[in-house]
């Protein structure tokens, strides 16, 4: 494994000078002139993996990218190199280094900064891989259905940059001259006069690492990783539904011993609230979702319900208006369901989202629910009763058949004999 990184880091680094009259380097890296440091740096963990040998092999346009991308980094991450390659371009940089300036580093060397594992991936031969990390993510229906780009805080484990993962104030490290750098020593034990017992365990001088360090890192304290809290940033597509496992490739607890692991992303429904602003304040924050429809409650007064002419506006998720409504003489029966097509959730699936069209969108079902009156003025109930009586025999209508009960026998008479 050390011939082939040694055998790729050559390679590699003979492609520089053909990289130095490469396009712009913030081209390169998908930015422009105003790109902060964050920006810089995100683009380099993105870039640096896709590009990546180890994910490229036999690709040697890949190769020459992942160079130029480390190329990049390396010049618009110092801010005294920025400056000079914003003021003169290449040529200046060319000068800078030829007079003392700081040259390319083996591009390995800086991805190794970043994830750890010699500058390659867990795949690779003997290059292990960290453990995953998963957090969960709360997010609003609405940002479901409409999608967002969502930017959170987590806490993990990272390789000090200070000491570039090495522990030590001056770069130095030694092999541990009591376990000679196998990180256990072997100790006997008199069992019996003639017998022994031999006992593998850490060295206690180095603490089972087989390395030492004279002059520890002032911000990691030799321990050659920090853990501070670090920016993610995701992007959640219309239709996704909670329990979506969104992975974040070598994003975990960072270490110089592995690579990073992957981070998982959980996506969560909240609770609906209502929130502060008109975004937040629309009836379909308290709509419910089951896979792609979507479930909603309409309340209707006795006389809506029964005798029509009433419309609603329901503001969806989005903003957009979603109209119900009957015309006079429309009856609603209480807990009838109406049908909405086309106003559920977009369908996701495997990493794009379908064509929005009727018959690939879930649909919006309203439940109604009728609210009846609590008593009734002496007035208004005669005259109600005498409406049903008289509706009631035009129509034929009696309770006890139409209600789909059995109706008992008729009670035998009793001979008193």
């Amino acid at each position: 494994m050390l011939l082939y990184r040694i055998f790729a880091a050559l390679s590699l680094l003979l492609l520089l000078p053909l990289s130095l009259c490469a396009e712009d380097y913030y081209k390169i890296l998908g930015l422009d002139k105003s790109a902060s440091e964050r920006d810089i740096k995100k683009a380099y963990r993105t870039l640096s993996k896709k590009y990546h040998p180890d994910k490229n092999p036999g690709d040697e346009t890949a190769q020459k990218r992942f160079v130029e991308i480390a190329e990049a980094y390396e010049t618009l991450s110092v801010s005294s190199t920025r400056k000079i390659y914003d003021q003169y371009g290449h040529e200046g940089l060319k000068e800078h280094q030829q007079g003392g300036g700081p040259r390319a580093h083996d591009p390995f060397d800086l991805f190794s900064r970043f994830f750890g594992g010699g500058g390659h991936f867990g795949h690779a031969g003997g290059h292990r891989k960290g453990p995953d990390m998963e957090v969960r993510l709360d997010l609003p229906l609405r940002d479901f259905y409409t999608g967002k780009e969502v930017e959170f805080s987590i806490d993990k484990q990272q390789i000090c940059e200070t000491c570039e993962g090495s522990g030590s104030a001056d770069g130095k490290v030694e092999t541990c001259d009591k376990c000679g750098g196998r990180g256990v020593i072997i100790q006997k034990h008199m069992l019996a006069p003639g017998m022994f017992q031999q006992v593998q365990m850490h060295c206690d001088k180095c603490g089972g690492k087989g390395k030492t360090i004279k002059k520890p890192c002032s911000v990691c304290h030799g321990h050659r990783v920090v853990r501070k809290p670090v920016q993610v940033s995701a992007t959640v597509e219309p239709g996704m539904d909670k329990g979506t496992r969104m992975v974040f490739e070598n994003e975990a607890d960072e270490s110089p011993d592995w690579v990073a692991g992957d981070l998982i992303v959980i996506l969560g429904e909240k609770e609906p609230e209502l929130g502060a602003n008109d975004e937040e304040r629309t009836d379909g924050t308290f709509f419910r979702r089951k896979g792609k429809d979507l479930f909603w409650k309409e309340v209707l007064s006795l006389r809506e319900a029964w005798m029509g002419e009433w419309s609603r506006n329901i503001t969806h998720l989005d903003g957009h208006v979603v109209q119900l409504g009957r015309k006079r003489g429309q009856v609603v029966q209480p807990k009838s369901v109406e049908t909405v097509k086309g106003e559920g959730m977009p369908i996701y699936h495997d990493g794009h989202t379908e064509e929005e069209t009727d018959d690939d969108v879930g649909s919006l079902y309203v439940e109604y629910t009728v609210v009846l009156p609590d008593q009734m003025e002496s007035g208004m109930e005669k005259d109600f009763h005498a409406l049903w009586e008289k509706w009631r025999k035009k129509n034929g209508v009696d309770l006890g058949k139409d209600s789909g009960r059995p109706i008992p026998p008729p009670a035998q008479a009793k001979d008193e004999l």
